[in-house]
């Protein structure tokens, strides 16, 4: 078997709807790129469907931080890309990558587009890629990428309910400062949407301040699923 550069690990969870949009997509990747799906658990087709555009598929327990570990585990790419199921790398993606690890860098993220109705979605994602910059934490909607050696090194992702991003990102600062690539992802803008815009705005930045004290992952996830601040 052809050894590829890099591993694209998609944590699933019922995304039947999106999903085969999203592997199509990658399917130009795959001379230099194996697929891989990490399930946790879905009750719909989404495996059924991924099946035919994957290398492999992970069954595993939900939670995306135990999916994106899991499916780590397998990959035998130098380069891991932790991809969500509704977002889509720019053409480039791989060069793009590919060029800025060829430096002292071992880890970054893209800018972000969030796609949707409201004009509202042009400056949340602004404001994201703006803060990332100036933070060096990445969020997963910016598709996070690493040397496989690296994430191996730090214990990979912390198998917490909501934030493991925010927690791999700190980790990953302390080992290399990250790459931020100014290409876009584009990613859907529906959790956004789902519960009002600026009403989401509130929510997660009431969840990343509790998240800094010290509140439980668990708690957070939670409010964050039902759309709650308390």
């Amino acid at each position: 078997m052809i050894q590829k550069k890099f591993s694209i690990i998609i944590p699933t969870l019922n995304e039947q709807q999106g999903i085969e949009t999203c592997l199509q997509a990658l399917q130009e990747l795959r001379l230099q790129a194996e697929i891989i799906i990490a399930d946790g658990g879905s009750q719909d087709d989404t495996v059924t469907i991924a099946t035919t555009w994957v290398d492999q598929v992970i069954h595993t327990k939900k939670g995306r931080a135990k999916q994106m570990n899991a499916a780590a585990k397998f990959a035998t790419g130098e380069i891991l890309i932790f991809l969500h199921a509704d977002t889509f790398l720019p053409n480039d993606a791989l060069i793009l990558i590919e060029q800025a690890l060829s430096t002292d860098k071992q880890w970054g993220r893209f800018n972000i587009r969030l796609i949707g109705a409201s004009w509202a979605l042009k400056v949340i994602a602004q404001m994201m890629n703006w803060r990332s910059c100036l933070t060096g934490i990445a969020t997963g909607d910016q598709t996070i990428f690493v040397c496989k050696r690296l994430f191996e090194k730090i214990g990979g992702y912390a198998e917490i309910a909501l934030m493991e991003d925010i927690a791999l990102s700190r980790t990953l600062k302390t080992q290399s400062t990250p790459l931020c690539l100014k290409a876009r992802v584009q990613s859907s803008g529906r959790r956004w949407l789902q519960f009002g815009v600026f009403k989401t705005i509130l929510l997660m930045w009431n969840l990343r301040i509790r998240y800094w004290l010290g509140q439980s992952p668990d708690k957070l996830a939670e409010l964050y699923h039902k759309g709650q601040y308390f």
